[in-house]
């Protein structure tokens, strides 16, 4: 292995322990503070991702940081019956209840589960019809490799599709928003779950980089026809890239 592969593979040991360890201890109920927190807008927000996707039948579709499968199953949802999907994530503890809720529902033969990080898909090149991903490439320590896999895995002409928390476009509205974002939130997410782990969410969001920047980051990692779609006033973007 080369040098530079074998460091970028340590820092992610390093650096994505917290945050694995941290998403297991809140997994029982992170549907439940998803749904609060949230006020139920992350639902929507998913299908209007999920319908950035063109999947032809009999086509594959990768969701990446697939927690509970929220995502994996709304991708069943809008597609041919024909559609498999596949659902990775490097959370042990959210993988088994996704598992649960997967099958429970009438999409059951139709989605895998695999333990596994963005940085290093165990997927050949150029299988999948579309890549998505929700509220989790903050969490990837090496970003730029994460869209560089994501990339890779598509075939030509693929739409990968990154949900994520966003900055407010409006300044008043902004303000409004980074008070419950910061003292409202932590204090319920504290309420209901893990008080540091709904510190980490805002800290993590303020810290993401911006539409600008990380369109040019999709750019850089071979992504063409790159688009961002701001939902209810830019507290969420969607960024959709095309393999050219």
């Amino acid at each position: 292995m080369a040098r530079g592969k074998k460091d970028t593979m340590q820092q992610l040991t390093e650096k994505g322990r917290g945050i694995r360890d941290m998403f297991d201890r809140i997994a029982p109920r992170y549907d439940l503070l998803n749904r609060v927190l949230s006020l139920g807008i992350d639902r929507r927000w998913r299908r209007f991702a999920v319908r950035q996707l063109q999947i032809p039948k009999d086509g594959m579709v990768l969701d990446i940081a697939t927690g509970t499968g929220d995502v994996a199953l709304e991708v069943a949802r809008q597609t041919d019956a024909s559609v498999k999907i596949v659902g990775s994530d490097f959370t042990q503890g959210m993988l088994v209840l996704g598992q649960q809720k997967i099958a429970g529902s009438p999409y059951a033969g139709r989605i895998l589960l695999a333990n596994a990080p963005c940085e290093a898909l165990p997927h050949p090149e150029q299988i999948f019809d579309g890549v998505t991903i929700a509220f989790g490439i903050r969490n990837v320590v090496d970003r730029q490799q994460g869209l560089r896999e994501m990339a890779r895995v598509l075939k030509p002409g693929g739409r990968a599709v990154i949900l994520e928390f966003a900055a407010p476009l409006n300044g008043f509205f902004r303000k409004i928003y980074y008070f419950y974002f910061l003292r409202v939130l932590p204090w319920l997410g504290g309420l209901i779950s893990q008080r540091s782990a709904y510190q980490y969410l805002p800290d993590s969001v303020l810290e993401f980089p911006d539409r600008e920047t990380f369109s040019q980051m999709m750019e850089e990692a071979g992504f063409a026809d790159v688009k961002v779609h701001n939902l209810t006033g830019g507290i969420a973007a969607v960024h959709v890239g095309t393999r050219p």
